[in-house]
């Protein structure tokens, strides 16, 4: 099925119509499996939150989504990732709370330029402070920090979303990442 056909379903599942989701999930559900295996293993090694954990919050989630005009696929999947962002940092907060201030350890902003990285003890609660002080600053760049590690776009697909040119997205991305490697770096310092 190609993407105009997601739309479309997006599109029919937004008036109400129930078996548009359920032709939906089937289509979006292996990349979103995809993306939340590749966050579990950014994970500590101990971590218990399973990949498909990760998506059914996540599609529970989505399924409260009924005033949301899906532009397209690409849209979906941007806000399917600010969930996973979101059901992550809690997670993460909910274990270091629970060994009250625990062992999260911090890593390069590297892992957030690699999507694919495969790097080991991301700390997505300083992730996460990080993009709220980056959004306070530039909401667009944290917006495409958040599609682009979290959701896995494209920069293409992030211009496409964001209706603004590739070469904004490319040059707010390489801000964006350099910031954040220097708001991450503080709590490294202390």
């Amino acid at each position: 099925m190609t993407a105009s056909n997601i739309t479309q379903l997006l599109a029919n599942w937004r008036e109400g119509d129930e078996q548009a989701f359920a032709q939906l999930m089937p289509l979006v559900y292996d990349q979103l499996h995809r993306l939340a295996r590749s966050y579990i293993r950014n994970e500590r090694l101990d971590h218990t939150l399973q990949a498909t954990a990760l998506v059914n919050e996540a599609f529970l989630k989505l399924v409260e989504q009924d005033h949301i005009d899906w532009k397209s696929r690409a849209h979906f999947l941007g806000f399917a990732a600010h969930l996973m962002r979101h059901i992550l940092v809690d997670y993460a907060r909910a274990r270091s709370t629970a060994k009250r201030g625990g062992a999260l350890q911090r890593v390069s902003i590297e892992a957030v330029g690699d999507v694919a990285a495969k790097v080991r003890d991301l700390d997505f609660v300083a992730l996460d402070e990080a993009l709220d002080a980056l959004a306070l600053i530039d909401a667009q760049q944290a917006r495409i920090v958040e599609m682009r590690f979290f959701g896995g776009l494209t920069c293409s697909e992030i211009a496409e979303v964001l209706a603004i040119s590739l070469s904004t997205v490319n040059r707010d991305w390489k801000s964006a990442k350099a910031f954040l490697k220097q708001e991450m770096s503080k709590g490294d310092e202390q």
